[in-house]
């Protein structure tokens, strides 16, 4: 499976901080916010990722990650010209896509998701589609899915002026490759973009989508506003701080993947002078 991750977009919604660079650069708490997507992919088994932003920042993204094969990935990139919708990205990635199936997560979205990789194992569909469901306190901002309590479900919506649940999607999504031609098929909305909801809905129709209910050991967090991204940062600051753990560590979850081993791991750590490099070396003793 490949995965793509998808940090275009102005973020206007955080001016003026976000002029002069991108949103998914900017730090949440210690490290950059595309970090804890890129680690939530490395996590999911996903060492082959391509980054598509926008032609202003694709260097500054370059710059940071590289192409991955520091952290035993491979990252590639791809140019988004104009903010066209979330559902663009599959059609901007076909080539890379190719014959596989693919993960779509979005750059501003943050996950605390420790039984991750058990999730994955076992309840991802290799056809079809697979979206997660996450309670929340004001739905009609979303994405949302309601479902029976043996997780069928019954209808979705995008951003409902009265939700018929509490459940909303989060911008994290697993589809198989038909999800290429769904795109392309799809008319863009009163807004004109294409939007993820309209393909996920076509997966619904064809009775092949799945929804996970993520559990209460979890926590999704939205960047998108100056308070969510201030909040996005105690969270994880009051986490790591309270447990002495890390959230979104790229080298982390290099490593207990296997894509690296204890040498590499190492020499990451090396390169920090700081409680960063010092968190990696106490991996090497785990």
């Amino acid at each position: 499976m490949k995965g793509i991750l998808l940090a275009g977009g102005a973020g206007t919604r955080l001016y003026p901080i976000t002029i002069p660079i991108s949103k998914q650069i900017i730090p949440v708490y210690d490290k950059p916010m595309i970090y804890y997507p890129l680690s939530t992919l490395i996590a999911s088994g996903i060492n082959d990722i391509l980054v598509i932003t926008t032609k202003k920042d694709i260097d500054l993204f370059k710059t940071l990650l590289k192409d991955g094969s520091q952290w035993g990935c491979s990252i590639s990139y791809a140019i988004q010209n104009r903010p066209n919708g979330i559902a663009e990205s599959f059609i901007i990635a076909e080539e890379f896509i190719d014959s596989e199936n693919v993960a779509l997560i979005l750059g501003d979205n943050i996950f605390y998701f420790p039984s991750l990789k058990n999730v994955i194992s076992n309840s991802i569909n290799t056809k079809g589609a697979t979206i997660f469901a996450y309670h929340v306190s004001d739905p009609s901002r979303y994405g949302v899915v309601d479902f029976t309590p043996e997780n069928k479900i019954i209808s979705i919506e995008e951003k409902p002026k009265y939700p018929k649940s509490n459940y909303a999607i989060p911008g994290f999504y697993f589809f198989d490759n038909q999800v290429i031609e769904y795109a392309k098929n799809i008319q863009p909305s009163d807004r004109g973009e294409l939007e993820i909801t309209d393909v996920i809905k076509r997966y619904y129709q064809d009775k092949q989508l799945k929804v996970i209910k993520m559990d209460k050991g979890t926590a999704w967090l939205d960047t998108g506003t100056v308070g969510s991204l201030m909040e996005a940062s105690q969270f994880v600051h009051v986490l790591e701080n309270r447990q002495g753990l890390k959230v979104g560590c790229v080298e982390e979850q290099a490593y207990l993947m296997n894509y690296i081993n204890a040498k590499q791991l190492k020499q990451l750590s090396a390169q920090f002078n700081n409680g960063y490099g010092e968190y990696l070396k106490t991996l090497l003793n785990a």
